[in-house]
Parts: structure tokens; C-alpha cells; sequence
């Protein structure tokens, strides 16, 4: 898909998702909706924080797959907590599917949304305010999870093509739970709504990856391109 221009400062924004309704232009930090099939405009509907400098060796373009598919990053969102921060990248799946790659402190996971999930009784008390606390646990899919950490975070940016818009002020509560296999869920709850993604724990090699950022001192997975 051909570049669009930035409607507020007019630089050229890439569209690297097909069918995904906001970008963010990074020129300006101006959030952008992208136009539908019978609107060719693009419509400016906030601003998004500037993202902090953080190391990864993932970026937008980089390439991979996952469970045989093949996938292109297309964007970022960037969330911190009172200890730290860590990086959501999208992925565009060859099929026309998205799912997220949850990056922090060295660690990989790959995650699905999943609106069934987000009906257990668990996290639908969850959603109507009823707390979750490290230790409780869920079966999903076979798999016996355990909350492992809660915390309140808020959304420090985002870049590329996204599902949603990302304003500076999102702020939600994040649960993570973990299974002894490697399974993962992830729940998040802002004044919005509550979603549940649902996955596993990878090593960035098995995703085969392409396109990475090289960084000094980092070891590059074994076959990268």
C-alpha cells in the first residue's frame, strides 16, 4: 500500500497493516485514522506520547513466523510501570491475522486475543472491579496459569499501524499469568473494557527471524538474516 500523508505536519506516513485503523506519524506523534473504503482522507484524532529510547533488537519491518505462518512487525505500543517498562509489537500474519509479541527484560511471548477467554468468571469479576492477586489461578485451554504479577501501567507510545489509538494518558491494570509449560495469558482492564490475549513464552530464534537491529554486544539468534 502506497504512503499516505501525515495530516497534520504532512509527512509521508507508511501503511504497513492492511485493515489496521490508526497509525501513528512519526514525524509528529500526531495519531492518525486511517481512511475507510469510501473515505480517502486521513483524520488526525490526537497526539501520542514520544517514545523513550529503549534497546531491542525487534523494530518495525522486522520479519519472522510463527507456527509456520509468516509475520511482519507493523507496529508498537510501549507501556511502563512504576519499575520499568516493556514493548507490545503487532504482528501482521501472512493470513491477514494479527498477534502481539510481548517483549520485557530479555523475554518473548507470543499472544492472540481472545474475547472467549475474557468471559471466565475469573476475569469477568475481574472486569467489574473485583481484584485478581498473584497467586490465583486459571485453566485455559489445558493449562493450569498463575498470576504472577499485577500492576498499574500507562501508555508511554506507540508506533506504526495499530488496532487502536494511543493516547498518552491510556492508563490500565495489567495482570500476567504463567503456566509451568510456558503457556501465558495476559489481561488488561482500562475504564474501556477488559481483554484477555493468550499464548506462550518463544525464544526470539524460533520465530526465525529477519530484519533485526543490531546491537553491540548482542549475540544475533543463530540463521538471522
Amino acid at each position: 500500500m502506497a504512503d499516505l500523508n501525515c495530516p497534520q505536519c504532512g509527512a509521508p506516513v507508511p501503511m504497513r497493516g492492511a485493515g489496521l485503523p490508526y497509525a501513528v506519524c512519526a514525524h509528529c506523534q500526531t495519531v492518525i485514522a486511517r481512511p475507510s473504503d469510501n473515505d480517502h482522507g486521513m483524520a488526525a484524532i490526537g497526539t501520542a506520547a514520544t517514545l523513550p529510547f529503549d534497546v531491542s533488537p525487534i523494530q518495525l519491518g522486522t520479519g519472522g513466523a510463527v507456527d509456520g505462518t509468516r509475520f511482519t512487525v507493523v507496529g508498537r505500543v510501549r507501556w511502563g510501570w512504576a519499575d520499568g517498562a516493556w514493548n507490545e509489537w503487532l504482528l501482521a500474519l501472512s493470513d491477514g491475522t494479527t498477534r502481539w509479541l510481548g517483549e520485557a527484560m530479555g523475554q518473548f511471548q507470543v499472544l492472540t486475543e481472545r474475547a472467549d477467554v475474557a468471559g471466565h468468571p475469573l476475569i469477568d469479576g475481574f472486569a467489574h472491579g473485583q481484584p485478581i492477586t498473584p497467586g490465583a489461578t486459571i485453566d485455559v485451554d489445558g493449562h493450569v496459569m498463575m498470576a504472577s504479577d499485577v500492576k498499574d501501567v500507562t501508555c508511554l507510545g506507540g508506533e506504526g499501524d495499530l488496532p487502536f489509538p494511543t493516547p498518552a494518558d491510556w492508563a490500565m491494570t495489567s495482570v500476567d499469568f504463567r503456566s509451568p509449560d510456558g503457556a501465558a495469558l495476559s489481561v488488561q482492564r482500562d475504564p474501556q473494557g477488559t481483554s484477555a490475549y493468550v499464548g506462550r513464552y518463544v525464544e526470539l530464534a524460533e520465530l526465525r527471524p529477519s530484519r533485526l537491529r543490531r546491537i553491540e554486544g548482542w549475540a544475533m539468534p543463530e540463521g538471522t538474516q
